[in-house]
């Protein structure tokens, strides 16, 4: 037995298309889209009358995906809940970048929330978190040297 590679990480979304634009603009690609609706569906995520849109996206010429997902049915009746680096599950997706300086000052312009400034972290990453789509915390991390 043996594992291969993460294939894809799933994030949920309200404003799919929001979601996707960001990511557009943040580099990414789309590999595919489509709408989902089936009892496939419904028993795999153990849901019943599931009605889903899914964007995949990657890195240009990276393996592992961002799904991102929006439930038409059912709707999640708790809302959009922030997160904060300190929560219990999974808080972060760090992305390893060049030029962290402009890159921070691209999503600055746009508006992009900021949780901390760049940060040195003992001469070996430049680092920062900072709120995605919907809250969700992105890190990103420039290698030094």
């Amino acid at each position: 037995m043996k594992i291969n590679r993460i294939d894809h990480i799933g994030i949920v979304f309200d404003d799919l298309a929001a979601a996707k634009a960001f990511f557009l603009d943040f580099g990414l690609e789309v590999v595919g889209e489509m709408d989902l609706e089936s009892d496939l569906v419904d028993r795999v995520n153990a849901i019943g009358h599931v009605r889903t849109s899914i964007v995949h996206m990657r890195v240009p010429g990276g393996e592992a995906q961002l799904e991102l997902i929006k439930y038409h049915t059912p709707a999640d009746e708790h809302g959009i809940q922030p997160s904060f680096p300190n929560r219990l599950g999974i808080r972060h997706i760090l992305f390893a970048v060049e030029d962290i300086a402009a890159i921070v000052a691209k999503l600055k312009q746009r508006g992009t929330e900021f949780l901390s400034e760049i940060q040195n972290y003992e001469n070996t990453y430049k680092l920062c978190y900072c709120r995605g789509p919907e809250g969700i915390i992105l890190e990103l991390a420039e290698k030094i040297g």
